[in-house]
């Protein structure tokens, strides 16, 4: 029997003596590379992900303020019955007792005794006053 290269010829037929197959065994400092790689990359996606979604809310909130349900800008000096009607919440057209209700909501959130602005509480009461005096019983 002549041993040639890792194989045995026994008459004619040709067999592999050792056969020992390839291991995938990896170390721990090629694991450890590898998987430091990885997480670097998740990582790098995440803060992408986060800058561009900054980046499109920034985009969005002025027009986000376009279809806001508050009034944008001040008071005026003079109060007329549309921006009465928006302090207090309701139509330019309501009734007294609903112009009541809404100015006694509205009171019992901004009284200055229990820590609203008086300012705002003035606006209130000149708010009621107009839309009382003008408005249908």
């Amino acid at each position: 029997m002549a041993n040639t290269g890792g194989m045995t010829v026994d008459g004619g037929d040709m067999r592999y003596s050792e056969y020992s197959p390839k291991t995938n065994v990896r170390s721990d400092a090629e694991i450890d590379r590898r998987l430091g790689g990885t997480l670097i990359a998740v990582g790098l996606g995440v803060a992408a992900a986060g800058f561009a979604g900054r980046y499109a809310f920034q985009l969005w909130k002025p027009l986000g303020q376009a279809f806001s349900t508050y009034y944008k800008g001040g008071f005026e000096q003079k109060m007329c019955r549309r921006e009465a009607s928006l302090v207090l919440g309701i139509s330019p057209t309501s009734t007294k007792a609903k112009v009541r209700e809404a100015h006694r909501r509205i009171m019992v959130l901004n009284h200055p005794d229990k820590g609203g602005s008086p300012y705002l509480a003035a606006k209130i009461n000149e708010a009621k006053d107009l839309l009382d005096k003008e408005s249908r019983r």
